[in-house]
């Protein structure tokens, strides 16, 4: 299936999560629905077993060969260049296996939706597609899935036993409990122990809280490609226009009554605005793209769109390197 077909196509809402228990037959359903969905949509985006989320040219060092203009210099190989006097670069050969590792935030902020799902079944809904598109050929995923309340470490491993049951455990993550704030910054802090061989770092979250986090996923980004996966709901970004409300927010216990006035909907609407492009701005530093999902569209096609613009930019520039 082409990414123009998959992106054409029109899919549903991902399945809900939120009643599921381990043993509900529901639970498994919704599960298989959801792999079905992603395996039909997403099957033939990528070609090959090497190439993930975020294509690049390997990490593994290989031969050495002559320099030619245009290459990298920061991929100078010294001292094959001081043994024949002649520059020479490293050649860069794929890895054999990815581990991926992805930081799932499930904090309070994710059980809430206005749309066609909630922000938490979304979370799920991506993390099965990131293990369709990054598992197959050897290739380990795990999982830290943080609510504030706990962390759960999931170990990465292959094969699609692990990957069902890795998806069945973030679906069954209990919810935390009223007034409880969710901590992000811990969760992408505990991927920098232990060590692991560099690979993927795929960090999962409607990024509502304070941008504490750049530090921990910057030193990440040093030995790891990134990529920011960002759970939106409309109502995250603006107000309805229906008068007096009453907000409550899960993750301080606080609830408030509210006037929705004209200035009250601009003022939001300008800080929403004004958080998202720092987060965009925080993980650029990091090195890392963002894929925003939203409740009211096509997440899927979205996911299609991504990784299809990756791939065309990554050739493009590949292309315009060699041809300099």
């Amino acid at each position: 299936m082409s990414a123009r077909t998959a992106s054409a196509q029109s899919s549903g809402p991902p399945p809900s999560f939120r009643s599921g228990e381990l043993r509900d037959p529901k639970l498994s359903a919704a599960l298989r629905t959801l792999e079905l969905t992603v395996r039909r949509r997403l099957d033939g985006v990528l070609h090959g077993d090497h190439l993930g989320l975020i294509p690049g040219p390997g990490s593994e060092p290989g031969d050495a060969r002559e320099y030619q203009p245009g290459d990298d210099v920061r991929q100078m190989d010294w001292s094959v260049t001081a043994r024949t006097t002649h520059p020479h670069v490293r050649q860069s050969v794929a890895d054999r296996e990815l581990e991926t590792w992805m930081v799932i935030d499930l904090s309070s902020s994710l059980d809430f939706g206005t749309a066609g799902c909630e922000k938490r079944d979304l979370v799920v809904a991506a993390a099965a597609a990131v293990t369709h598109l990054t598992s197959g050929g050897g290739n380990r995923i795990g999982a830290i899935v943080a609510t504030g309340a706990q962390t759960t470490r999931i170990p990465a491993r292959g094969g699609r036993i692990h990957a069902q049951a890795m998806l069945r455990q973030i679906a069954t993550t209990p919810h935390a409990p009223d007034g409880v704030r969710g901590d992000l910054q811990s969760a992408v802090e505990s991927l920098r122990r232990p060590q692991r061989r560099r690979g993927l770092a795929v960090v999962i979250s409607d990024f509502l809280g304070p941008i504490d986090w750049e530090r921990s996923l910057r030193a990440i980004s040093g030995r790891h490609d990134v990529l920011g996966v960002e759970v939106l709901d409309p109502r995250d970004l603006e107000l309805p226009d229906i008068g007096d409300v009453v907000l409550h927010d899960p993750e301080s216990g606080r609830t408030r009554e509210f006037s929705i006035t004209p200035q009250l909907r601009a003022d939001f609407a300008w800080a929403a605005e004004e958080h998202r492009l720092q987060v965009e701005q925080s993980l650029r530093r990091c090195g890392a793209p963002l894929l925003s999902l939203r409740t009211d569209r096509d997440w899927i096609a979205d996911v299609v769109r991504f990784v299809s613009a990756r791939k065309h930019s990554y050739g493009t520039a590949a292309t315009q390197r060699v041809r300099r």
